[in-house]
């Protein structure tokens, strides 16, 4: 029994504490806002990276191994500076056949001579000439005495057709042996220029393998150099690095990387819910993680045709070109987030859009009637960022809206 009336007692002291409380609880006050003038903007964001707009990998055009190096990442270069050194390593085999190339090129090139010597004796003799014209002038003589006979009518016309026949084949003789005569001359000079061609290929192929560059071509193989004006990005090998040549069956080592960061570019990703809403020469707002505070324009220029799937959802790569600033230097491969400008309006009559009551019969804020007395007011809303919302119609900047609990 007396177990039960402690118990009672302590039911009794805590009811009274509960009831006293709620007595004397403060009334609720709810906080309420002016509608303001401002500018909302709606974006769609892109994360993505800067990236030069050109870049080029260089490589070199023979194999072996890396001797020096002339520029390091950083350097601004010209068209055609050195870049670096390769030090060929050939193999015998390769020598050997070269040899073996050039030799046979100058046993051919001597034949080639010695006939073009043979031929211009023969030609100055002129023998095959000489006797076609003997032949020519002997049967001209004939047809002019022929001629005479048969005006005297000693002889018939067709008889005199005959001897005119044989003069007129002995002249296209004698003219067909003429031009031959000259044609055979310019054909065997025609095989000695080919034959020295020959040779000279084989000299300098022989001494591209030996020294790695042509002496006779004025062209240094072993020397890499950059093919375009800008700043080395990287160079991925070191002095000691075997290389490989680029062909038609490897792409080849390369050596550095070139481009102009004069020309730069954003390369990101939007959702496909923005995409649709987005058109080339759009402004951008580009913010970059490693430099703070700072934006820098671009505009858009290339919205790709389809989408690929990251991380389960469709995304659509997208370029900008970017606005190039005087006063800071941006680095190729910063990441960078764009804001991409969708929908604009200055100066509208906005409040939060936490504070808006959404219901069947529209939208609603609740605007104080007297002291925290409040009520509802339909509105016509527009343009949203997401935070601030555009009213249309229904209150002004003098009305106080309340304040949504559990929105703050």
């Amino acid at each position: 029994m007396i177990t039960l009336a402690i118990i009672l007692a302590i039911l009794s002291i805590l009811l009274g504490v509960y009831f006293y409380k709620q007595a004397n609880k403060e009334p609720i006050v709810y906080e309420t806002e002016n509608p303001e003038y401002r500018d909302i903007v709606k974006k769609a964001v892109a994360s993505g990276a800067v990236r030069p707009r050109k870049e080029v990998f260089v490589k070199p055009q023979v194999s072996g191994v890396v001797e020096e190096l002339y520029v390091q990442a950083g350097d601004l270069v010209k068209q055609g500076q050195n870049i670096a050194k390769i030090k060929l390593v050939p193999s015998q085999v390769n020598i050997n056949n070269a040899r073996n190339s050039l030799e046979l090129a100058r046993i051919r090139f001597d034949e080639a001579k010695r006939e073009l010597e043979r031929q211009k004796g023969l030609n100055v003799r002129r023998l095959d000439v000489d006797a076609a014209r003997l032949r020519f002038e002997e049967a001209e003589r004939e047809e002019k005495r022929y001629a005479a006979l048969f005006s005297d009518g000693v002889i018939s016309e067709q008889e005199y057709n005959s001897y005119r026949t044989q003069m007129e084949l002995a002249k296209a003789e004698f003219e067909n042996v003429q031009v031959a005569s000259g044609n055979s001359l310019a054909a065997f000079e025609s095989e000695l220029n080919i034959r020295r061609q020959e040779l000279e290929a084989s000299e300098n192929n022989l001494q591209l393998l030996q020294e790695g560059a042509s002496r006779k071509s004025q062209q240094v193989a072993n020397m890499v150099t950059s093919t375009v004006d800008g700043m080395i990005l990287d160079i991925p090998v070191e002095v000691g690095t075997s290389v490989i040549e680029r062909n038609n069956f490897n792409e080849g080592t390369t050596i550095a990387s070139v481009a102009d960061m004069k020309s730069l570019v954003f390369v990101g990703q939007v959702d496909e819910s923005d995409v649709g809403k987005l058109r080339e020469g759009m402004p951008l707002e580009l913010t970059v993680g490693a430099i703070e505070g700072e934006r820098f324009g671009a505009t858009l220029e290339y919205i790709a045709p389809k989408g690929v799937t990251v991380d389960g959802s469709v995304k659509f790569e997208i370029k900008a070109a970017i606005i190039p600033s005087e006063d800071i230097f941006l680095r190729a491969g910063y990441s960078a987030n764009a804001d991409i400008i969708l929908d604009k309006r200055e100066k509208a009559l906005s409040i939060k859009e936490r504070d808006l009551i959404f219901g069947e019969e529209g939208t609603f804020v609740e605007v104080e009637s007297g002291d925290q007395v409040f009520e509802k007011k339909p509105v016509q809303v527009g343009l949203s960022d997401g935070i601030q919302i555009e009213i249309l119609t229904g209150i002004d900047t003098s009305s106080q809206v309340k304040i949504q609990a559990g929105k703050q």
